[in-house]
């Protein structure tokens, strides 16, 4: 929980971007291959000055700052930071996709997302973040942590 307070604080001290609000955090079940143990989830809604690929370098940055090496394959990491939507932004580059490719198949993001922007409007499908996740087939389990925040007060 330590880790995610520490991406968010570095986040908005870095100059650019203002937090508006998270979701809560949430226990999730690991997704792929090699992974092991759980993870937590949530989802913040952020103002930002730097345009997405900006944003994407800042991420990236912190990421590896926190010591997460990117490496062929999937592995466990300290942290995971992903830019999921940008507004109403379609955008398909070689380095950067949004909204997040994989951002409608996964309960650990939906969940969060819902509690967040329920009636929020998927750029590409159309369709509400709630209305995607009522219609998920994702069975990996998620669990909300009862009195966990990601904000330190």
């Amino acid at each position: 929980m330590e880790s995610c307070r520490e991406a968010l604080r570095r986040l908005e001290s870095a100059g650019g971007i203002r937090l508006l609000r998270t979701s809560s955090a949430h226990e999730t079940e690991p997704v792929g291959e090699g992974l092991e143990g759980w993870f937590i989830n949530a989802v913040v809604e952020a103002e930002t000055d730097l345009d997405p690929f900006s944003l994407l370098q800042r991420v990236q940055h912190i990421e590896g700052e926190m010591g997460r090496f990117r490496e062929p394959g999937r592995s466990d990491r300290p942290i995971d930071l992903d830019l999921l939507l940008y507004g109403d932004l379609l955008l398909e580059s070689e380095t950067l996709t949004i909204p997040h490719p994989r951002l409608h198949t996964r309960r650990f993001v939906l969940e969060p997302l819902a509690e967040l922007i329920p009636q929020q409007v998927h750029p590409g499908l159309r369709k509400t973040i709630k209305a995607l996740l009522e219609s998920l087939a994702d069975t990996h389990k998620v669990r909300k942590m009862e009195g966990f925040t990601l904000v330190s007060t």
